[in-house]
């Protein structure tokens, strides 16, 4: 059982533009079972976790026109926002992640934990030292602004990297949070 984060960004290190908009991710080509890909990757989950604003996106871009919640798998929205779950695998809870530790394990199942988005609550996963990988696709655009991968000073370790279509796919393990001394 690993938490995981597992994203796409920009070169300039957004994972959306300032509307939350992901034309920028969606019109570039990838190899479906190629290298880091999504179906390889969700095989192995048993239990997601996002915030608000990725559950909205969801609930906007996903769910629109009476589809069903995509994930048949538990769900965790952490957030301090009043939200009504669409689906019963949903569970909304408030509060820092290694308060919900044993929960989340419990319903992963022996599979991997995703840490779906935002980047914000990748952090506060890293900051309660629940975040074990971080799988990241660079897409070949830049934003300028937006929704930022990793809005923390963070130092990590590069594990593997491939290419999947016009991607630069990465895997990293956390090394910590950056001191104010730390080289350049």
């Amino acid at each position: 059982m690993t938490f995981r984060y597992y994203t796409a960004t920009t070169l300039d290190g957004f994972l959306a533009d300032d509307r939350d908009n992901l034309d920028w991710l969606l019109s570039q080509p990838l190899e479906k079972g190629g290298p880091m890909n999504y179906d390889d990757f969700f095989s192995r989950v048993g239990c997601a976790v996002m915030g608000a604003t990725t559950y909205k996106w969801l609930l906007d871009h996903e769910v629109s026109d009476g589809k069903p919640w995509p994930y048949e798998i538990p769900t965790f929205i952490f957030t301090h926002r009043a939200l009504t779950p669409v689906s019963d695998t949903i569970t909304v809870v408030a509060g820092n992640p290694a308060d919900f530790r044993d929960r989340l394990v419990e319903a992963a199942d022996g599979r991997d934990i995703w840490i779906v988005g935002g980047g914000d609550l990748a952090a506060q996963f890293a900051e309660a030292g629940m975040l074990d990988d971080v799988i990241v696709t660079f897409a070949p655009v830049t934003l300028g602004s937006g929704r930022p991968l990793f809005p923390r000073p963070y130092d990590f370790e590069l594990q593997d990297f491939a290419r999947n279509g016009a991607f630069l796919c990465a895997r990293y393990s956390p090394v910590g949070p950056r001191s104010a001394s730390a080289p350049v």
